[in-house]
């Protein structure tokens, strides 16, 4: 698509994909843009064929731009890579917390993955956007009754997290299901990996599953429960990891618990490995492609298997960032800036925390260009920051740009996973809107919040009305 010449490279062309053939495209995690991504004659940033100035003017700012193209090419990238590496029956399963609303589940199932999902509304949003309830895993650490009686009506399979939720799901299984509901257990493998401590979910102090020293245990109880049909396991080790040695090390635990379970007769034949693979957010970042991470964790399940002497089960994988987080870009538009001699210059941005809370919450990083001026030297070192009140309010630190004006086009890349997700009103901001692109066409998928939008759940009481001092 594009070969970066030499002087383009300290500009925001050094950020495109060389992509040359799209029959055969890169592992979108690897990209800091999205697979489309390109410059038009104007010097303007193109994804999916539509210019990202004109995206602004039609339908505003911030703007969350989500390149179809991209969403398609992961998820074949994880079915196919498991078609093809994974000798047993396999499913891939998108984790809906990244990015839930109609038109992702919608483009995500027509690829043919699974979902899951972790409360009601995602559950919900699924079945809307015409999800078949046997590709839904239902996860959570602290299900409902209510939640559980919609995944019970629902025929979805629910991922048990803890003894209440087994108890519970059990006693309502029993009370309104004509047949038993099929069911993972969730266990703590115990396995630490390099990431943010707010996102290690495997090791042993964690809220998430049962402890390994329970397993015997549940196992015979849920072997007592003819209202729960025990199909499988399930364990997850973090996200935004880079290494693979955990998810392999995973597998042998996973295969040993299989083991266990079919000794206390239970019908266990799934296990599910999580996701986690991390995604590129910045020049320095080097996860594994999505093909070979799939080719490891296949062969390390394979092994593990072949080791204790167990059939192959149906893998199934859970990826969320991985899939949508390169897939999508958060268009800004700048307004004034601010100098502070020797210390920091400042520019401003009409979103901030409230769109993106991933930098003040996780300290993440990420990469930004200026679409209007994608051959513009990189000159200036500034600090993005957003309109909230707020001053930890800052997209990205020292962010390499050219000399920007108010009006110019600030894109972040990277964005699709955990942004409209985390979205808040923080400051009485509405959320902003979303369009997918694809070959030159866009269409909204999420319409952006007006102020009657804010108001339209707020309730005044009748006596204060006419109260005053």
């Amino acid at each position: 698509m594009l070969s970066i010449d030499r002087n383009l490279e300290n500009s925001g062309h050094q950020y495109l994909s060389q992509v040359d053939d799209l029959e055969n495209p890169p592992s979108p995690n690897q990209s800091l843009l999205p697979l489309t991504a390109k410059v038009n004659k104007n010097d303007t940033l193109e994804i999916g064929g539509c210019d990202v100035e004109l995206l602004v003017k039609r339908f505003g700012s911030p703007l969350y731009i989500l390149d179809e193209f991209t969403l398609r090419t992961a998820c074949r990238q994880y079915r196919e890579g498991f078609a093809n590496h994974y000798s047993g029956e396999s499913q891939v399963i998108y984790a809906s917390k990244a990015w839930s609303c109609l038109a992702v589940c919608r483009i995500i199932d027509s690829e043919g993955l699974g979902f899951d999902v972790v409360s009601g509304g995602e559950l919900y949003t699924t079945l809307q956007a015409g999800v078949s309830s046997d590709k839904i895993y239902f996860h959570g650490n602290n299900k409902s009754a209510a939640e559980l009686e919609l995944a019970v009506e629902s025929g979805c399979t629910v991922i048990i997290d803890n003894w209440l939720e087994l108890k519970t799901l059990a006693a309502i299984s029993s009370a309104k299901s004509p047949k038993p509901v099929p069911i993972l257990l969730r266990l703590t493998p115990g396995i630490e990996c390099h990431t943010h401590e707010y996102i290690k979910t495997g090791h042993l102090d964690s809220k998430f599953g049962f402890d390994p020293n329970q397993i015997e245990e549940v196992f015979s109880f849920v072997s007592g429960q003819p209202a729960l049909n025990c199909i499988g396991l399930h364990a997850h080790i973090g996200s935004q990891i880079f290494e693979q040695q955990p998810h392999q090390d995973l597998a042998d635990v996973l295969a040993q618990w299989l083991k266990k379970a079919n000794e206390y007769g239970l019908p266990v034949n799934i296990l599910n490995i999580g996701g986690g693979l991390g995604i590129r957010y910045t020049e320095t970042d080097d996860p594994p492609s999505i093909t070979n991470w799939v080719k490891a964790v296949s062969e390390a399940t394979e092994s593990a298997c072949h080791k204790h002497q167990i059939p192959l089960p149906k893998l199934i994988a859970e990826p969320g960032r991985s899939l949508i987080g390169s897939s999508c870009v958060t268009a800004y538009t700048v307004g004034g800036n601010k100098e502070v001699p020797d210390i920091r210059n400042y520019i401003a941005i009409d979103g901030g925390m409230s769109d993106n809370p991933r930098p003040i919450t996780y300290q993440s990083l990420y990469r930004s260009v200026i679409a209007n001026k994608m051959s513009a030297p990189m000159s200036r070192n500034v600090t993005v920051a957003g309109k909230h009140c707020e001053s930890g309010d800052v997209v990205i630190k020292d962010a390499n740009l050219p000399e920007t004006e108010p009006g110019d086009i600030l894109v972040v890349m990277a964005t699709g996973a955990y942004n409209y997700s985390m979205a808040s009103n923080y400051n009485r901001i509405g959320r902003p809107a979303a369009v997918v692109v694809n070959q030159g066409e866009a269409n909204l998928i999420i319409e952006r919040e007006t102020y009657q939008n804010l108001l339209e759940r707020d309730r005044l009481p009748e006596r204060l009305i006419d109260f005053r001092v």
